[in-house]
């Protein structure tokens, strides 16, 4: 016989594992964009921290300076990382359980 504890941990457990692969789901479909150079060059990414898009314009294209343009290219390529990192990290926490009582525990993601 199952002892009803272990049988309310189970469902629990059950529930945040489904309630993780949601926010998962949600988070490869989220579109972020990271920005330089007062825009002249846009990185999108997902929540997952994978990169999508890389938009340059053509004013950003310097033969004479191509150092520039590395620079504003991972400057926005930092950023939208750094987005989707918070944005992976809210949806996440907001999955748990612990995350669902405003309980916020350091280094967790």
């Amino acid at each position: 016989m199952i002892n009803p504890m272990q049988k309310l941990l189970e469902n629990a457990l059950g529930q945040m594992q489904a309630d993780m692969q949601e926010a998962m789901a949600e988070l490869e479909e989220t579109k972020l964009e990271g920005t330089s150079g007062g825009g002249v060059v846009k990185v999108t990414v997902n929540g997952l921290g994978e990169i999508f898009d890389i938009q340059i314009a053509p004013e950003a294209v310097d033969p004479e300076d191509v150092e520039m343009l590395q620079d504003l290219v991972c400057s926005a390529v930092r950023e939208a990382l750094s987005r989707s990192a918070e944005a992976r990290k809210e949806r996440l926490m907001a999955a748990m359980p612990l995350g669902q009582l405003g309980i916020n525990l350091p280094g967790l993601f």
